[in-house]
């Protein structure tokens, strides 16, 4: 085979320029693993951090003249990739074009239709990737062999190839993120994935996989649960530090606190190492699985911001979106998090399918009774190849119709699929933020704990937009 060229792009433009931004950790394996095993010359290009218009970047991935273009994208930006990939085709066409992230997990062959891409791969893709490759340069181009992909056949038709998607099951045999192929410091203008601008900080992923069963989660990375050990983290964080300086990690597993012993193997590693760091968990943990021993190791160990996922206050909707989490052990263990001098984020939904204007109001009560600094209330929002997607599918498939994914916003969507009217939902969505963000005693709690007080005059305009945008939206319905 020829050394391939290749060029993977976070594709889509941010639609606030305050909006939260974090290096494209997907792409930048993807980019580390497709080097090493074909010794390719690889480009990663950012279109978010850029901003750039597609004609910009068609010219530089042009000028770059690759053998393979891998376009990720995730749902709200997923509208840019029919234009993109039509002008890329139409001034490469010779070179393959790959589409990956979290839009093809979500809209599968679907995420073809409206594009000139000749494959489409959901959830991880380093080995995908490397067996279309080999088929491709290397073989007869055939890619009906491979599970699980979309591809479009010489006749144009869209294939679904059937059979359990190719995982990596030893995630410390991969190599180090490509961090060299990405300009790290340029993330530390924006707010990080946990909405603080944050300096000399650096994204990891630890984990994949969850198997929990919430029917909200198109579970990208499967539900077998694989990790890095505690030694390889300590490893790649010992790069980040001699090589950028870093001093802050944020991690954005799906559930790290799974294995509980690698968390105290990861703590008493940092602490031999004498490594002192910020750590932060921004994409949430398992809060009722978390013990007051692991909170006291992870604290001591650098934690200062964690974000806890409850969804719902109803114990009724918690079997039903299959979470079953335990709300008073997560109200506990908020309560032993804060009580640390951690930074405690919430995330809930209002909306579900049967969901009432009570058990709403329950999940109100939960959060705002809880010791949170911070807490969302985003709108339910089905996402396909999802389960909560197909009962509504199923129940009220009318519902589904006005849904607009293209440029949302994830907090202020504009969506129902309850039982309840959208002057009921909407209500309770207001009700809820000034409820949690009007009480003096919580905005106190804000003002003193707050992890980087000298960011927090930056903060105030995005979380205004979000917040007035939101009211706005609610009281239009």
């Amino acid at each position: 085979m020829k050394k391939l060229r290749i060029i993977l792009v976070h594709a889509g433009r941010r639609a606030q320029v305050a909006q939260s931004l974090s290096p494209p950790l997907g792409i930048m394996s993807l980019g580390a693993y497709l080097r090493a095993t074909f010794n390719a010359e690889v480009r990663i290009m950012d279109q978010l951090l850029d901003n750039s218009f597609n004609q910009q970047l068609v010219k530089k991935i042009v000028d770059f003249n690759p053998d393979v273009v891998g376009l990720s994208a995730m749902v709200p930006t997923a509208h840019n990739l029919p234009d993109l990939t039509r002008m890329i085709h139409a001034a490469l066409p010779q070179s393959l074009v790959l589409l990956g992230g979290g839009y093809v997990s979500s809209f599968a062959q679907e995420a073809l239709r409206e594009t000139t891409a000749h494959a489409a791969v959901p959830g991880e893709g380093e080995r995908p990737f490397e067996e279309i490759l080999r088929s491709r340069f290397d073989g007869d181009g055939d890619l009906a062999s491979i599970p699980g992909i979309f591809w479009r056949d010489r006749h144009g038709d869209i294939v679904s190839n059937p059979g359990e998607r190719l995982y990596i099951e030893d995630l410390d045999a991969l190599p180090f993120p490509a961090y060299d192929l990405i300009d790290l410091p340029a993330y530390w203008k924006y707010p990080s994935f946990s909405s603080i601008i944050k300096k000399r900080y650096a994204s990891l992923f630890s984990s994949r996989g969850c198997p929990y069963n919430c029917v909200y989660c198109h579970r990208i990375f499967g539900q077998k649960f694989r990790f890095h050990s505690a030694g390889r983290i300590i490893e790649e964080i010992e790069y980040l530090q001699k090589f950028y300086n870093v001093n802050d990690i944020e991690f954005l597993d799906d559930i790290f606190n799974l294995n509980h012993t690698r968390i105290f193997e990861f703590c008493d590693l940092l602490k031999k190492k004498g490594m002192r760091l910020k750590l932060s968990f921004p994409n949430g943990v398992r809060t009722d699985i978390l013990t007051e021993h692991e909170l006291r190791a992870l604290r001591d160990a650098g934690l200062y911001f964690c974000s806890f996922a409850l969804e719902s206050g109803s114990p009724r909707i918690q079997k039903l979106i299959g979470r079953n989490l335990d709300i008073e052990k997560f109200l506990e263990n908020v309560e032993l998090a804060v009580s640390r001098g951690i930074f405690c984020n919430g995330y809930s939904m209002l909306g579900f399918p049967t969901e009432t204007e009570a058990e709403m109001k329950q999940t109100i009560d939960v959060v705002c009774r809880s010791r949170l600094h911070t807490a969302s209330f985003f709108t339910v929002t089905p996402f396909p190849n999802t389960e909560v997607y197909r009962h509504v599918m199923r129940a009220t498939p009318e519902k589904l119709s006005d849904i607009r994914y293209d440029d949302m916003e994830y907090a202020t969507i504009r969506c129902n699929i309850s039982t309840v009217p959208d002057d009921v939902l909407f209500a309770c969505q207001r009700q809820a933020h000034s409820r949690f963000y009007l009480d003096p005693h919580r905005v106190c709690r804000i003002l003193k704990d707050y992890p980087a007080p000298g960011t927090l005059p930056f903060m105030v305009p995005l979380l205004w937009i979000r917040l007035t945008k939101g009211l706005f939206m609610a009281q239009s319905a």
